[in-house]
């Protein structure tokens, strides 16, 4: 066989290898979405332990020594206020004008008795925020016990957010109830900021790099949600009369405060009070259109998040020489987590896409739910050879970019050596 054709036959067989894995991102995604309400509710929804996959078994030889952690807090109250004072004043509007449908009057009733609790503790955790982060610390001790034991230290730190601060504290008692003689710090100031939550450090600490800026050339967000949410829809069935909206203060944004509500409400509230307020269709189109929002806002921002990459590699490499180092912790926010894991591009999230409708296949922000987890785990043998593997809400990723050991398991080194070419490619602007 000569050259070329060799050469053909390779490239033809790449050709299939990167149809068949496009394919198995994309077929059934919004299949998924509108089978399970909980996906729809994207970012907003809470994290659930239910269906977690068995961990695979390391290589023959290595062993798990160390953690390299970055995890959103855990469930909260809506983070904007005006999210509950915009469906407010919309409500009481419309029935000050007569024009509530039957169901705009039922939904308006059940509002009124409920807003004003999450309103006053806006963006505050609620104690399913702790539990799930207490569960995610003793899932942590439980499948990693050669990391977690006896008296190795533990340090923590998160962004200023009350909702990182409590988060930070129920991981680590989720350990503690494993390991009582763990060793654990915690820390939480503006400067801990520029890793926790790099581009929302204070100014003087704020970091940039090249490419951070380069906004995709792909329709903009309020064009594909006009297109996309159907919110239409959804205003008619709750008024007979919509043109009073304009004239209600950010009342155009009713619609997507009314989603973040729907999508939220069950991390604080166990009653089915609004969970028949969208059809399947209505909630797959605005899934979709806050998803794309979502990738628009994050294949923006991943290189801003080399901070936190950076320390990431700093903490392993001083914890490789330190036998008493079990983990270094972070706690911060969806949109932190949302550009690291497109930074590091695991399982394909970092795919550049030429359409609008593309971003679905490769991107779904409800990966990173209330309380998502990111962890390294580092594994070393005898001739102190390191591998390590990524959990995303823990459950094993791929690193495309990178040729794995064997299974999720990828070399450190080689790891590094990707690290050095995408920072080569992304400077420090002074």
């Amino acid at each position: 066989m000569n050259y070329n054709m060799k050469k053909f036959l390779v490239s033809i067989t790449l050709f299939f290898v990167a149809f068949s894995i496009s394919f198995a991102q994309q077929y059934d995604v919004l299949d998924k979405v509108k089978a399970d309400v909980r996906k729809s509710n994207g970012m907003e929804g809470p994290f659930r332990f239910d269906g977690l996959k068995p961990l695979s078994k390391a290589p023959a030889g290595y062993k798990a020594f160390y953690i390299s952690h970055y995890a959103r807090h855990g469930s909260r109250y809506s983070s904007s206020s005006k999210t509950y004072t915009i469906i407010h004043d919309v409500l009481d509007k419309a029935n000050e004008l007569g024009v509530l449908t039957p169901y705009g009057k039922e939904l308006r009733n059940k509002y009124e008795s409920f807003y004003m609790e999450p309103w006053i503790n806006t963006g505050d955790l609620v104690p399913l925020g702790f539990e799930q982060h207490k569960k995610i610390g003793e899932f942590a001790a439980k499948e990693f016990p050669s990391v977690f034991k006896g008296s190795r230290k533990v340090n923590a730190i998160s962004s200023t957010a009350q909702r990182s601060i409590v988060s930070m504290s129920a991981f680590s008692l989720g350990l503690k109830s494993r390991n009582p003689k763990l060793d654990i710090t915690h820390g939480s100031n503006h400067v801990c900021m520029t890793v926790a939550a790099p581009p929302s450090a204070p100014d003087a600490l704020v970091r940039h790099f090249k490419g951070e800026d380069d906004a995709p050339a792909l329709e903009s967000a309020e064009s594909f949600r006009a297109r996309t949410a159907r919110e239409s829809e959804l205003l008619n069935k709750l008024f007979t009369d919509t043109s009073f909206i304009k004239n209600v203060k950010y009342g155009e944004r009713f619609p997507f405060e009314l989603w973040q509500l729907y999508c939220g409400y069950h991390n604080y509230e166990d009653r089915p009070l609004f969970d028949d307020l969208f059809t399947d269709e209505q909630r797959v189109g605005f899934w979709e259109a806050e998803n794309y929002e979502s990738y628009l806002y994050e294949a923006t921002a991943r290189y801003s998040q080399i901070p936190l990459l950076e320390d990431i590699i700093q903490k392993a490499d001083a914890a490789f020489k330190d036998p008493e180092k079990a983990a270094d912790l972070r706690f911060g926010h969806d949109y932190i987590l949302e550009a690291l894991a497109a930074l590091l591009n695991l399982n394909g999230w970092g795919t550049a896409v030429s359409k609008p409708e593309d971003v679905k296949y490769w991107f779904q922000n409800y990966n990173v739910p209330m309380a998502a987890t990111l962890m390294f785990v580092f594994y070393r043998n005898s001739r102190n050879d390191i591998l390590f593997k990524v959990l995303l809400n823990e459950e094993e990723c791929t690193i495309p970019q990178l040729k794995a050991v064997k299974g999720p398991y990828y070399r450190w080194n080689d790891f590094l050596s990707w690290y050095d070419s995408m920072r080569a490619a992304h400077p420090e602007i002074k």
